[in-house]
């Protein structure tokens, strides 16, 4: 059995019409046009659909008692092609985000998009790199967002924005550290005194590469689950940890007796990146992605960098 979504419709406007002229009006086709497309449906199902009289026509038992099962097949259709127009025009989209960016990044990434009017809808998910990689790989996720490099095959990314890290801690600790060495360096810290986020957080391994240290280590502190755990525990004499630029600000707002010092160049950083499978055509979507995470991202950056972080939260 083989007929088209055309011969349907042609049979609907048919019936509708009972009359071969109107329905071919109807359908912006010659009426001989409407005729063959209508045979060849009976044709097709195996049976009469019409009585075909001189001024009209008049349904067969077959044609009323496969009618409605016709009107159900259009409007499935009508609504996969709506449905598939609203996604190529407002696609809905699963983007991953590690959790040291996710909460600084997705408020204005966001408004952005909603203020640009970019017709995408957003799915978010927030994972550990090693997450995202495999969901980014296994198609559950269409793109995500995470320091580079990716380290695993069959994905691409694009550098988004350059994430700084600073040294946060206690104003007292700080100063004290201040006394010792008028140079600061990750390199410097001790391991008793570093703060940081449980094992499984790139951020974690990032820190440790710049301090020189390996996990290995005695006396590191490797349980917070997040950096806002870690700025409250520094803030109150707990040691220090590395804070990213990109957190900078909405730590400090959030926790008013956290202090930031800015170590001496070339600069400890993260690169931050968007990633999506090789195998996935570059479209539009991708693009605009880009183009907003690395505009809300380097905003967010650059204020940190324009209040010329020293010391503390208050000056």
């Amino acid at each position: 059995m083989t007929f088209t979504l055309r011969q349907l419709h042609y049979f609907k406007a048919l019936a509708e019409q009972r009359n071969f002229g109107r329905a071919a009006d109807i359908c912006h086709v010659s009426q001989p046009a409407l005729s063959v497309q209508v045979r060849a449906l009976e044709e097709s199902l195996g049976g009469r659909l019409v009585e075909r009289r001189a001024r009209d026509v008049v349904l067969t038992p077959f044609g009323r008692s496969i009618l409605p099962m016709i009107e159900e097949v259009l409007t499935s259709a009508d609504r996969l092609e709506r449905f598939a127009q609203a996604q190529a025009g407002a696609g809905v989209l699963s983007l991953g985000l590690i959790p040291t960016m996710a909460p600084y990044l997705l408020p204005g990434v966001l408004s952005e998009l909603r203020a640009r009017n970019v017709a995408l809808k957003i799915h978010v998910r927030e994972a550990r790199t090693e997450q995202l990689l495999n969901a980014l790989t296994k198609g559950e996720l269409d793109a995500a967002v995470l320091a580079l490099p990716l380290g695993q095959a069959g994905l691409t990314a694009v550098e988004l924005f350059e994430d700084r890290f600073l040294l946060a801690g206690s104003a007292e600790r700080l100063d004290r550290l201040r006394q010792q060495t008028d140079r600061v360096r990750p390199t410097d810290l001790q391991p008793a005194q570093l703060m940081l986020l449980e094992d499984g957080h790139c951020l974690t391994d990032q820190a440790l590469e710049v301090c020189g240290r390996d996990r290995s280590g005695a006396g590191i502190n490797m349980g917070a689950s997040s950096l806002a755990t870690l700025s409250r525990l520094v803030a109150g004499g707990f040691g220090f940890t590395l804070m990213p630029e990109l957190a900078a600000k909405a730590e400090m707002a959030a926790v008013p007796d956290l202090c930031l010092h800015r170590f001496p160049g070339p600069e400890p950083k993260r690169i931050v990146g968007l990633a999506r499978r090789s195998s996935t055509h570059r479209e539009s979507w991708f693009d605009d992605l880009v183009d907003v995470i690395r505009s809300v991202g380097q905003e967010i950056v650059s204020q940190t960098r324009n209040e010329k972080v020293a010391t503390s939260a208050h000056g």
